[in-house]
């Protein structure tokens, strides 16, 4: 049985395109001789769809588009993913193509994915149909790993999926895919999307496995593929190794480039501040978008340091990047003395460090609206966890590139820029003490712990769900496990205000990691 795996990249709500792509891929498929082609969960819409699956019109475009895909069926079956209404509501569900006549709706039956379950609808689950003389197991989403038992007669496995990239899940799905097909002693064959939507990154990644668990076919991951296996004579290959550093760069640099190109934007522009942060930053946005479509803007105040500025400026000039270097010491100081009397006498803090921030985002702003730039974010994810940034200065932006990225992460994927691009991050920006500069001789250190004990901390409470005392019993200061618990939790509010971020972990924060705006629980106390 010859089985065409199409992993393509969509565009919700794109029905045309859509459709073209997954008719252009079946007359591949035929023309290398495949009996069946497979097509990802929500490949005629597009994924996620959020309330857009709830609207009648919607549905309605994805039969139509279904009926024209089946119109070209003709001597090859394919199986195509696109929502469905059904009895309790929107089903995400998988189409039988036989013969240009849609014959079989299979349904995903768990839906456990938080952002799913507001909008779809439990479906019946796997089904076995007959395709090219064989009988194969047709699972959507998460049914793959959730069906308890397989019919004994199953000859092949096949998996629906739209998995989103987190740090480490390409490797985490092959061995659960191996392990199913070891356990059922069945091969086991799936699609997964792949592309960026907005700031879900799908990393496609789809394989096929035989009945002794070894894969013999892995496509590519962060772009399109497409690959004719054929479950009799396959041969094992090794599984790829993996660098998740190099993973998650290719896979914010696909979702930076698709946010663009899908709704039709082309430049970029950023404030460049020669901290690592913007450096990064600028670099993928470089690698994404054409480094001539990004442009850079050095807004130094009378509290910048000078090799600050000269690093900003000298990341820009290997770039090849435009740049601009624009003071904002007379911006700050017309707006200090305009707010002389209501603030005049009282000693210089937070106030005047925040309305230096958000006279950069003013700037930034302004280019953005006279010369249509989009503002990309530089926040992390360390900054974003505790509330360490100016809202309205620092969290503007229309995208989060490293938002779902800690501190040290940052760095990791600094070192990994420069490996693969040499030289591109000065060497200087990798090496000094991280700093805000929005006061004299300021430091990130003199508010926050360090960023390798923050990190630690941070990524055991949000990502591992450890209570504090868990955390503690670990080895860490009592009094700073505490302290970055109520930052946490009293800066909710700062996060809500944020902009879309690209999401690279498991738990990414305001998404799968979300907490009330109001709450006492952020005290000291255990």
């Amino acid at each position: 049985m010859r089985i065409a795996i199409a992993q393509l990249n969509y565009v919700i709500g794109d029905f045309e395109g859509n459709t073209l792509k997954i008719v252009g891929a079946i007359d591949r498929a035929k023309a290398d001789g495949a009996d069946l082609v497979m097509f990802a969960q929500a490949a005629i819409s597009g994924t996620p769809g959020y309330d857009l699956v709830r609207k009648y019109t919607f549905l309605e475009r994805c039969e139509e588009a279904l009926v024209e895909i089946a119109s070209h069926c003709d001597d090859i079956g394919v199986l195509v993913g696109l929502p469905i209404q059904g009895e309790q509501g929107t089903v995400s569900a998988v189409a039988y193509i036989n013969n240009r006549r849609v014959e079989h709706y299979i349904g995903k039956k768990h839906i456990t994915s938080r952002e799913e379950k507001p909008y779809l609808a439990s479906g019946s689950g796997v089904k076995y149909l007959r395709i090219a003389g064989r009988k194969a197991a047709v699972v959507v989403g998460e049914d793959v790993r959730m069906e308890r038992e397989y019919s004994q007669n199953t000859d092949v496995i096949l998996g629906f999926s739209a998995y989103p990239y987190s740090r480490g899940v390409v490797e985490r799905r092959w061995d659960e895919y191996s392990h199913l097909a070891r356990t059922t002693g069945r091969p086991v064959v799936y699609v997964n999307q792949v592309g960026g939507q907005t700031d879900v990154l799908f990393d496609g990644s789809s394989a096929a496995f035989n009945s002794k668990g070894e894969a013999f076919a892995i496509l590519k991951s962060f772009e399109e593929d497409f690959r004719v296996v054929d479950i009799d004579a396959s041969s094992p290959v090794a599984l790829p190794q993996q660098d998740r550093t190099a993973n998650v760069f290719s896979a914010v640099k696909m979702g930076l480039r698709d946010y663009f190109v899908k709704n039709g934007f082309t430049k970029a522009c950023l404030g460049m501040s020669g901290g690592i942060d913007s450096a990064v930053v600028a670099a993928i946005a470089g690698e994404a978008l054409g480094r001539e479509n990004v442009r850079l803007l050095m807004m130094p105040s009378q509290f910048s340091t000078e090799h600050s500025v000269d690093d900003a400026v000298e990341m820009a000039e290997r770039m090849g990047s435009p740049y601009d270097v624009i003071p904002i010491t007379e911006s700050y100081k017309a707006i200090t003395e305009t707010m002389l009397p209501v603030v005049g006498g009282t000693r210089f803090d937070v106030t005047e460090e925040n309305i230096q921030s958000r006279i950069r985002a003013v700037m930034l702003m302004a280019l953005s609206n006279k010369f249509d730039y989009i503002v990309l974010n530089c926040s992390n994810k360390s900054e974003r966890a505790v509330g360490y940034g100016t809202l309205y200065g620092d969290s503007i932006g229309a995208m989060s590139v490293i938002g779902d990225l800690y501190k040290s992460e940052v760095y990791d994927l600094a070192h990994y820029i420069n490996r693969i691009h040499p030289g591109t991050i000065p060497e200087h920006i990798l090496l000094k003490e991280p700093s805000a500069e929005l006061s004299p001789g300021q430091l990130d250190s003199d508010r926050l712990p360090s960023y390798e004990v923050l990190d630690a901390i941070l990524y055991r409470m949000i990502e591992k769900g450890q209570h504090r005392e868990e955390i503690i019993n670990a080895g860490f200061d009592v009094d700073t496990v505490l302290r970055v618990h109520s930052m946490l939790l009293r800066n909710e509010y700062k996060r809500r205000q944020g902009c879309p971020v690209m999401r690279l972990s498991s738990a990414p924060l305001g998404k799968e990691y979300v907490l009330p705006l109001t709450n006492r629980y952020g005290g000291y106390g255990l």
